[in-house]
């Protein structure tokens, strides 16, 4: 997390925009993000330089050729005019990102940027900013990473179609539930800004073997990491260009961000490719039948997309793949043919692992929805599938459930981590405490619900009351005590 000074400068900059009539939360984000790309590439030209002179050689693989030094962040940072820099920067150095394509440094980000639109025209704002930005120390990768997220945390209103972004905190109790290995082929197929991508990225970078050796240094795992490990999918131009971005300020290179329709049968061919998937697709939206991928229709007949993404994790998962994924408390326990349909489909198709019930003020200030989190793992053959299903009582998150969302300390994070990772039906059979099993059979006699209420006992404490003569008689005192002062005014 960043605060102070680094915090102070990033609300100045931000600020900055504003008071220039760029307003519009995803507008500022993205044209900072466009000046911290321009920069980002000077910075690795420059460690690439510095390597060349010590080593006596030339520059190997060159991001800018002679002709384009001049769209370099190190070059009109110093112009003194005004002017000058705003035409160096919309004229060349802006064209120039837009247009990487054939070198070593094309990105997913890159290709995003082919739509984008470079909207400062004012030669004082953009002056302004590439100072401010100069300013704040971006050397290590945690603090870009991190200044990132805190840009991306005043998207402080709710998208269409019921996309909220997940807090980050919750994106990474997911990810430590999960503990993704180094082989891993991740996916978010609604990556929104790239949350549970990055939180992935950095479980895995301190990620140690049995020996205490840094998973990431064995040999192919960087490459891997680097190249083939990190999926995304979204539709929205503008977050795939900030999701993007935010995964290369987090040190991935090569993300494989996609614009795709995730439900839609134009992508239906994708089958069998990921062994992991995070995910937080949007709530309580619906989609046109005639658009739905045909296969996720034959498992369930919904156009609701929080049951709708449910089949295509699954189709998009290898065999003995896993997912996390959060849903809104109504696939749970929905009666429709469509909401029992899936959940039998998860229980006596596929591995069921855990249920964890969220507190409904999760994802406040966005919206008071009731969610939790589903776990499972994607089976070959039946009799690998679900034999009980692990549930947990989460009641609060380290913040307080209000709009404000302020540190708390109670934390039901550590517990649930905890109790998970050591989890054992011979002795979480309690249904009073918050971590408990259910047998398959159970589940299946209740239409499949999965709410945990439906399994959980609750504790009521004794509560001894006085006899009714003793506070009859307390009243009494009282009531003649406050008539006696009331004489006495």
């Amino acid at each position: 997390m960043i605060a102070g000074e680094i915090k102070s400068k990033v609300d100045k900059l931000w600020t900055t925009f504003w008071n220039n009539g760029i307003s519009n939360p995803l507008s500022v984000i993205e044209q900072i993000s466009y000046l911290l790309f321009i920069k980002r590439l000077d910075d690795l030209e420059l460690a690439k330089e510095r390597k060349a002179q010590r080593l006596g050689q030339p520059v190997k693989n060159s991001i800018f050729s002679e002709e384009q030094q001049r769209s370099r962040w190190s070059h009109f940072k110093n112009l003194t005019d005004a002017e000058e820099v705003l035409r160096v920067v919309r004229d060349e150095a802006f064209p120039f990102i837009k247009n990487l394509g054939g070198t070593q440094v094309e990105t997913a980000y890159a290709r995003h940027m082919k739509d984008a639109v470079f909207l400062i025209a004012n030669p004082a704002l953009l002056t302004n900013v590439v100072t401010q930005i100069e300013q704040i120390p971006m050397e290590e990768r945690d603090t870009k990473g991190d200044l990132y997220e805190y840009m991306l945390s005043k998207l402080t209103t709710a998208g269409t179609n019921g996309q909220f972004r997940t807090p980050r905190h919750i994106i990474k109790m997911i990810v430590d539930l999960m503990q993704p290995g180094a082989r891993e082929i991740i996916c978010d197929p609604a990556c929104g800004t790239g949350g549970f991508l990055v939180a992935a990225a950095e479980h895995l970078r301190d990620l140690k073997d049995s020996d205490g050796n840094l998973v990431l240094n064995a040999p192919g795992n960087r490459e891997h990491f680097n190249q083939e490990m990190f999926h995304g999918f979204d539709f929205d131009g503008t977050m795939l260009r900030i999701g993007s971005m935010n995964l290369m300020l987090h040190g991935i290179e090569d993300p494989k961000i996609e614009a795709r329709d995730s439900l839609s049968e134009d992508y239906s061919d994708i089958k069998k490719a990921f062994t992991m998937i995070l995910a937080n697709p949007p709530f309580k939206g619906s989609v046109e039948d005639s658009t739905i991928a045909p296969d996720l229709k034959k498992v369930v007949k919904t156009k609701k997309t929080e049951l709708l993404f449910l089949p295509l994790f699954l189709r998009l998962l290898k065999i003995g793949g896993r997912a996390a994924v959060i849903v809104p408390d109504g696939v749970l326990f929905g009666s429709s043919k469509a909401h029992k349909s899936i959940r039998k489909t998860l229980i006596e198709n596929h591995k069921l692992d855990g249920v964890v019930s969220m507190p409904s003020g999760v994802f406040k200030p966005y919206a008071g929805v009731s969610t939790a989190v589903i776990i499972f793992t994607k089976v070959g053959v039946e009799k690998d599938g679900t034999d009980r299903v692990w549930f947990y009582d989460m009641k609060a998150d380290g913040l307080s459930l209000d709009d404000k969302r302020q540190p708390i300390e109670e934390n039901d994070i550590p517990d649930l981590l905890e109790k998970w990772h050591n989890r054992d039906p011979k002795q979480e059979s309690d249904r009073k405490s918050k971590a408990f099993f259910v047998p398959k059979k159970e589940i299946k006699d209740n239409g499949y619900d999965l709410s945990i209420n439906r399994y959980k006992e609750i504790e009521y404490e004794e509560v001894e009351y006085e006899p009714p003569k003793v506070i009859s008689g307390k009243l009494r005192s009282l009531k003649a005590e406050i008539s006696s002062l009331s004489r006495g005014i």
